[in-house]
């Protein structure tokens, strides 16, 4: 399994060149590039210019495993600290902020339709708390005459299998009689379930990656208009 890549690849990249005597390789390798992105950087080629990035500042590397990899070119630089944004792994899953107005109304669907499912599941389902889904159950939401139970598969907050795939569970643990699925559907299901979210992480760490180098941009932008300001009071 690969290491993840520094938060700022591009930028992190742009610092080690100008900042270590590592290997192109190394470099674009440790930040997930193509040497090629690596060298155009050093020559000064590069489509966009990127503001370095210390990632021994940032906790990613240490002044001792860049020293490893100088010393040896064939040293693979090993991520000291891995980025906040890899870290997680647990908790709420993420739900678009055009979503999350909705959470309310996908909650209360469950509530109603399906009251064995536990406030755990739905939290992991929906991406909430259980203080919201307490508060929606007995009616002290701030909001709860607004609320309009509604299918959060139809609201875009879950799939129909991830919800189908809880719904089983819930009810096989209160003992509530089998609606006709047998063993080999949940097998199917959970196989797509699976399928399913590992796409979703996928396009999770494109979204990431995307953020991160529109940030690095915005940094690289802010850094050239403040030298251009500098510049005309110099003048």
């Amino acid at each position: 399994m690969s290491q993840p890549t520094p938060l700022m690849p591009h930028a992190t990249a742009s610092w080690l060149v100008d900042s270590t005597a590592l290997t192109f390789e190394q470099i674009a390798e440790f930040c997930g590039l193509h040497m090629l992105e690596v060298q155009a950087m050093a020559d000064d080629l590069a489509s966009s210019k990127y503001t370095g990035r210390d990632p021994v500042r940032s906790g990613e590397l240490t002044m001792e495993e860049i020293e490893k990899g100088q010393a040896n070119p064939e040293y693979k630089l090993r991520m000291h600290k891995i980025p906040v944004t890899s870290n997680r792994t647990k908790g709420p899953r993420y739900t678009p902020v055009s979503k999350r107005q909705d959470k309310p109304d996908g909650i209360a669907w469950i509530l109603r339709n399906h009251p064995e499912v536990s406030d755990a599941q739905i939290g992991k389902l929906i991406g909430t708390t259980r203080n919201t889904i307490a508060a929606i159950r007995d009616r002290s939401h701030w909001n709860i005459a607004n609320i309009t139970p509604k299918d959060p598969v139809t609201l875009g907050l879950c799939s129909q299998r991830e919800l189908d795939f809880i719904v089983f569970k819930a009810a096989k643990k209160a003992g509530i009689e089998d609606d006709g699925r047998n063993d080999e559907r949940l097998t199917d299901d959970r196989e797509a379930l699976i399928e399913e979210l590992r796409a979703e992480r996928d396009a999770a760490s494109r979204a990431a990656s995307e953020a991160a180098q529109e940030a690095e941009v915005a940094a690289w932008l802010q850094a050239k208009r403040a030298a251009e300001a500098a510049e005309e009071q110099g003048e």
